[in-house]
């Protein structure tokens, strides 16, 4: 079982928010999803300035974890063009990635 959580990170006036997909060996979804937001618990109390925000989304694992596996995936349902799609859920201009093309 995967489980994604959300936290809050203050930097002084500016906030981040991430989001940590772990995994776990159980097959029941309630205690997976009891077990990541212990644990989610313990890395916001472990870090300056985090905050736990109380969003734990659980996924069945299929296949074992390996290499190409598929360890979460979330489906939402929305009217948007694609283009605004990515715009406003994951290409915001406010993500902190590395661009591997410029690597």
């Amino acid at each position: 079982m995967s489980v994604r959580c959300l936290f809050r990170l203050h930097f002084g006036e500016q906030q981040v928010f991430e989001e940590r997909i772990t995994l776990w060996h159980e097959n029941d979804m309630d205690r997976a999803i009891a077990l990541a937001e212990a644990e989610a618990q313990r890395y916001a109390e472990s870090q300056e300035a985090v905050e736990y925000m109380g969003l734990a989304q659980a996924y069945l694992l299929d296949d074992e974890p390996g290499h190409g596996a598929e360890v979460f995936s979330l489906m939402r349902t929305s009217s948007l063009h694609p283009k605004d799609y990515l715009d406003t859920f994951f290409d915001t201009g406010g993500e902190r990635v590395d661009d591997s093309a410029d690597a």
